[in-house]
């Protein structure tokens, strides 16, 4: 992996930043999230109800992550109203087919400090239990995307079968790759095999070889690059069509005008490069609707191509009818 040592140990060392909090910082810190957002946002993508959900934000240096100049990330950040370190939503997506209840993503779980962990809370919110769900679509093992999956050693969403790339799972679940990683890497190792070996122990699992459907109207796209068998899914339904994208871009605000900027967390980020400007010019020819796991929430919206990159159009804000 051509991951530098700051972005190997960013997820490690967010949990050990806990022990830093006062008490009186974490009250003040709980009573301001119970005061703002439920932390989900309904759509609809033809008959299918979509459910952005929010699992909190993180703070990010992408000033030292993304793969250019320091001053010229912090320039780009400033059009867009943004410093460093830039607060980064990190978000799942539930899909009611009317028939069955999918979620891409898990979120971070326990795996991160106290601004994530807060999938599951916001599904509940949004008025569904982890038992509702029947399928559980992973675009990739980072910590970030599966640690929701598992609590104690158990699994939280005990009717759930999870599909994920079938790279990814030979990679993040061997402890023989583990063993030979550098040290302040195996956490990502550690924390794919907390995540889904109680699914594996189950024979939960199912490993995606390349493009396939999941469900009638839900398939699978290989973007292979950010990781060995990073996935996106697409939803089709009455002509409509939502593209969930994981991490093919982590700062909208740089990477939707320059999408040749790559990221530290990406494994291969020519690879990377390669299939974000591919599925990015997909998108803006067929207007689908987008969803991002760190694009600020909901993470939902519309690319248009430009001369150099892509402009990114937040959905508008709908109510249900």
């Amino acid at each position: 992996m051509k991951s530098t040592k700051l972005a190997r140990g960013l997820f490690l060392s967010s949990s050990l930043a806990l022990s830093c909090f006062l008490p009186t910082q974490a009250f003040a810190q709980d009573n301001v999230e119970a005061s703002s957002s439920s932390g989900f946002y309904r759509t609809q993508v033809g008959q299918f109800t979509v459910v952005a959900l929010s699992d909190g934000t993180v703070d990010l240096p992408m000033d030292k992550l993304l793969h250019q100049d320091a001053e010229k990330t912090k320039q780009q950040l400033a059009k867009a109203f943004l410093s460093v370190p830039t607060e980064t939503s990190v978000n799942g997506y539930l899909i009611d087919t009317g028939n069955e209840v999918l979620l891409v993503d898990t979120g971070a779980g326990s795996l991160f400090g106290p601004t994530l962990g807060k999938i599951t809370s916001s599904l509940q919110a949004a008025g569904y239990s982890p038992s509702d769900v029947n399928h559980i679509l992973i675009t990739h093992l980072h910590p970030d995307h599966v640690g929701g999956l598992a609590k104690d050693g158990q699994r939280v969403f005990e009717n759930a079968t999870i599909h994920a790339g079938q790279a990814d799972l030979d990679f993040w679940l061997s402890k023989a790759q583990m063993d030979k990683a550098p040290k302040d890497s195996k956490g990502f190792f550690q924390g794919a095999m907390a995540s889904l070996n109680p699914y594996v122990s189950a024979d939960k699992v199912k490993g995606l070889q390349g493009d396939e459907q999941i469900v009638p109207g839900i398939k699978t796209e290989a973007t292979h690059g950010h990781t060995p068998g990073h996935t996106s899914y697409m939803v089709s339904s009455e002509g409509q069509e939502m593209w969930v994208i994981g991490d093919l871009i982590h700062a909208g605000a740089v990477q939707f005008p320059h999408p040749e900027t790559t990221i530290d967390f990406d494994s291969a980020p020519e690879q990377a490069k390669a299939q974000r400007l591919r599925v990015f010019s997909t998108i803006a020819n067929s207007e689908a609707l987008v969803a991002g796991a760190h694009l600020q929430f909901p993470g939902l919206g519309h690319l248009r191509k430009t001369q150099s990159g892509f402009h990114w159009v937040p959905e508008n804000f709908r109510r249900l009818r």
